[in-house]
């Protein structure tokens, strides 16, 4: 059933990570340039850049298809989904019966082969390398998260995400082995995922290492804003699945719509604390070949299914 506080949950939700996804970003290289101890950029910066290229004209090649032109705004409208699906401040949100977690991972592989057929449409090599590498990515790093979120949802038999944050927070603090497992996974998913260090570097401009700057090198203008936002959204969904999965303590329960005013801080101090940490690991790791990417993914993926059958041992 849908009620009043529920449509206002989902609507804060989706309006905070369009507002804070962008500082999500800036909040982890400006950790990551204390890290390295160099000067940091300020935390607003990824506003400013926003700014300027929504405010600069779309240079589009003669022979780009509507493919093209339209993957920024599919992309950008699969993340804010995705951010919408995810509870972050409450579980009471109407989008939960109608996407459970195969569909939040059907969003990202829309998301992915837009992006991949768009990079193609113009036919530069760059372009079709970086799709190459996007889709091999993709290829093995789904099943590695549809894997994690199955272990989430063995223990509350659902794969509703409302129901598993629902049920994990009301569960007694202990320690599942299996989701201990999946978390570890799930970290080197998230890495491979929103083209982070060791996997990726989103720093990065060489032609024969790159990924997801190899799909995005014919876009400009609004068309790359809407490519930079998503990303930005992109980091902010699994950094929010990552908080509704293993420290889902803190976000209101249906029927408790004033529990939203402590969700909110709740929600900050953990991504604060979540992209010190992918600061610190992307700091301590060095980008490692792109044949050795399948191998890091498929050892997320035996660590997902580790955890399943820990769960299924354990509950035996």
């Amino acid at each position: 059933m849908v009620t009043l506080s529920g449509v206002l949950a989902q609507a804060l939700e989706v309006v905070l990570a369009l507002a804070a996804a962008p500082l999500l970003k800036g909040w982890v290289d400006k950790c990551r340039a204390w890290l390295q101890n160099r000067g940091a950029p300020s935390i607003w910066q990824p506003y400013r850049m926003l700014h300027k290229l929504f405010n600069k004209e779309s240079v589009v090649a003669a022979q780009a298809s509507q493919v093209f032109r339209g993957a920024p705004y599919l992309v950008w409208a699969c993340m804010a989904l995705a951010c919408g699906i995810v509870p972050t401040l409450s579980t009471d949100l109407p989008l939960t019966p109608a996407a459970d977690a195969i569909a939040l991972v059907g969003l990202f592989a829309l998301a992915r082969v837009a992006l991949s057929l768009a990079a193609m449409d113009i036919g530069t090599a760059f372009g079709t390398l970086g799709a190459r590498r996007e889709m091999l990515v993709g290829f093995l790093a789904e099943p590695a998260l549809l894997m994690v979120l199955f272990s989430a949802s063995l223990i509350t038999q659902s794969t509703l995400l409302a129901s598993i944050v629902g049920t994990l927070s009301h569960r007694e603090l202990a320690i599942y082995p299996g989701l201990a497992f999946a978390g570890i996974a799930f970290t080197m998913v998230s890495l491979a995922e929103n083209a982070r260090l060791p996997v990726d570097n989103p720093a990065t401009h060489l032609e024969l290492t790159m990924i997801h700057e190899a799909l995005m090198l014919e876009y400009s203008g609004r068309h790359l804003a809407l490519m930079e936002w998503a990303a930005s959204l992109k980091l902010f969904a699994y950094s929010c699945i990552g908080v509704a999965l293993f420290l889902p303590w803190g976000i209101a329960q249906a029927g408790n719509p004033a529990a939203l005013l402590l969700a909110v801080p709740a929600l900050f101090v953990k991504l604060m604390a979540g992209g010190a940490a992918l600061a610190f690991i992307e700091t301590v790791n060095a980008k490692m070949r792109i044949f050795r990417v399948p191998e890091f993914l498929m050892m997320a993926f035996l660590l997902a299914v580790i955890g399943m059958l820990v769960h299924f041992l354990l509950a035996r």
